[in-house]
């Protein structure tokens, strides 16, 4: 089953120095329907303009993931770490187990910019702080899905939980098939672009996808699109 959801059904806030777009409930946004789906909790599209800094905040208890889109991101925290700035198709896992402190930034003054944060729910509580971070390429994801997040880590960054993150930047005419295990479906989202799922449903820049009880998903690119895809069990 492939429960699209258009674009103009996300919410959507301006905040000056943000743009975001919330698919889950968050902060002010609640909507029973749209809680979360399997480990997944949190999916938000946020665009910063430069040399905005995001406050510190602190969490607990979650796997915050960015993945970032558009621009260079660079990262700050409580933790005493120093990390390289992300450009554009990188991912970075902050573990905030126990809690931390951290601020999401654009490292650019001039150029804005974009990363998709996720969160992920931990297969533990209380697990110690800590952060990864990896840099991969457009040709990295070129027709095909590549994992970015997955719970074994390896070459995708490592998350601990229930949850593996894919994304593909796929040509004109491109199409690519995933299969899923038992029990298994996803949330995809268009960054941009126009593809079909399946052969059946259309999806334009902006919409997205809940995807459950389906073998395999077939992505066919009408034109050069960009995807990100979180593999979960949907609670039942």
């Amino acid at each position: 089953m492939i429960h699209v959801r258009r674009d103009k059904e996300i919410y959507d806030i301006e905040g000056g120095w943000f743009h975001a777009r919330w698919h889950f409930s968050f902060d002010q946004y609640r909507d029973p329907n749209w809680v979360s789906f399997g480990s997944l909790r949190v999916f938000n599209d946020d665009r910063l303009v430069p040399g905005v800094a995001w406050p510190m905040h602190p969490h607990q208890d979650i796997e915050g993931i960015t993945y970032v889109v558009e621009g260079r991101f660079r990262h700050a925290d409580d933790l005493g770490g120093e990390y390289v700035e992300l450009p554009a198709g990188s991912a970075q896992r902050m573990t905030l187990g126990s809690g931390a402190w951290h601020s999401e930034q654009n490292a650019s003054e001039v150029e804005p910019m974009r990363f998709i944060q996720m969160w992920i729910l931990p297969e533990e509580r209380d697990l110690p702080p800590s952060v990864e971070q990896k840099v991969f390429t457009r040709e990295d994801r070129t027709d095909r899905w590549l994992p970015i997040v997955t719970p074994k880590g390896g070459d995708a960054v490592l998350v601990h939980g229930d949850a593996s993150i894919l994304v593909s930047s796929l040509t004109a005419g491109a199409s690519t098939t995933y299969g899923f295990e038992p029990g298994r479906g996803a949330y995809l989202y268009l960054i941009a672009g126009a593809v079909s799922l399946n052969g059946e449903e259309e999806l334009t820049t902006g919409d997205a996808a809940r995807v459950r009880d389906e073998d395999t998903l077939t992505v066919a690119a009408s034109e050069p699109s960009e995807l990100i895809m979180v593999d979960v069990r949907p609670a039942t």
